[in-house]
């Protein structure tokens, strides 16, 4: 069986509202790579969690206003 959950983002939209920050700004702000944001933030996968608490600093916004938790 496959997994059934999934952990949607708002990461492109922050993005926008912070001056247009590019995924590489971003990336560099949290400590990964560029292609790491663009999965992330395509929901392609899925952070440690310590990289999507340093994803809702870098935003100065809460963990929950990023990153949503969706059991199906």
């Amino acid at each position: 069986m496959g997994n059934s959950n999934k952990i949607n983002n708002h990461i492109r939209t922050l993005r926008f509202h912070c001056g247009e920050m590019t995924q590489q700004q971003l990336a560099d702000m949290v400590g990964v790579t560029r292609q790491t944001i663009n999965a992330i933030e395509h929901n392609k996968y899925s952070p440690s969690l310590e990289v999507a608490f340093k994803i809702a600093v870098a935003f100065d916004k809460p963990i929950t206003e990023v990153f949503t938790y969706e059991a199906l």
